[in-house]
């Protein structure tokens, strides 16, 4: 099963809740950069592949334990989404093994309660268990459908050197250069930029990523632009860059202009 990776098209970052975690309102687009799941019964759970993975084998512990199961899996994974650089790339590992193990269950649990479960894995993945663009709210559990265009390409780009903060410290350092304020007129600027966006160039009017600002060293600008990007962001908590340009070419054209002073790579929307 293929599970493809995301970029965020917009990341607007509210104040710390009393649970400790953020309200957010995010744009999330699917793109083809995407690792390949096979899932197999199998005596005891079992992920192969990816040695670093935790939230496959989390993921299918809580379908087990919510269908009522032992978590008899074998998920074989072959990765290709970076990892650990905001594309969510594990998220959607998580959704495809949930999918796939679902189907092999005597009663499978029905949406409503698979994404219940998705949810409780993390915030990111009841996002990657439907196709289409999605506005999430909330701490991402909340989705609502998008009909945004995709007749565009993109440039994912890794700056060498880039290092990767933890989610966490982004968010702590995001709190303390107070970042939060204006949350709610930010949150309505995006709704407004979504509800006129009709053609891809409109995408470069959605608000800019909250977090780079609160990230040392990312810098969003530069070559890309320079490439001819109609708009460049850092994608969820970084430090990858995406650079949205108006043809394929263009973008392995940009990607190729950028690949000794980064990891790159060109990828189209997918739906």
């Amino acid at each position: 099963m293929t599970a493809a990776g995301k970029i965020n098209l917009a990341l607007v970052v509210g104040p710390r809740r009393d649970d400790g975690m953020h309200e957010v309102a995010t744009v999330l687009q699917r793109i083809d950069l995407a690792d390949e799941l096979a899932l197999d019964s199998a005596d005891a759970l079992m992920v192969e592949g990816f040695a670093e993975d935790t939230i496959v084998h989390d993921a299918l512990v809580q379908l087990a334990e919510t269908a009522g199961v032992e978590p008899r899996w074998r998920v074989r994974i072959q990765k290709r989404i970076p990892v650990a650089v905001g594309l969510g790339g594990g998220s959607a590992d998580a959704a495809a093994a949930l999918t796939l193990a679902n189907e092999t269950l005597g009663e499978p649990l029905p949406p409503a309660e698979l994404l219940a479960v998705a949810a409780a894995v993390g915030s990111d993945v009841p996002f990657f268990l439907e196709p289409g663009p999605k506005l999430a709210e909330g701490l991402g559990e909340r989705l609502s459908a998008l009909d945004l265009p995709q007749d565009y390409a993109i440039v994912i780009a890794v700056p060498d050197g880039a290092r990767k903060h933890s989610t966490g410290d982004v968010y702590r350092a995001f709190d303390a250069l107070g970042l939060e304020a204006g949350f709610r007129e930010r949150k309505e600027r995006l709704v407004a930029a979504l509800t006129a966006c009709s053609v891809a160039r409109d995408l470069a009017r959605l608000p800019e990523n909250d977090l780079p600002a609160a990230t040392v060293g990312q810098d969003v600008d530069g070559r890309l632009y320079d490439l001819g990007a109609f708009r460049v962001d850092m994608t969820g908590a970084g430090p990858a860059l995406y650079g949205l340009f108006d043809t394929r070419d263009e973008a392995e054209r940009a990607a190729r202009a950028v690949e000794r002073e980064a990891q790159v790579w060109a990828a189209s929307p997918v739906w």
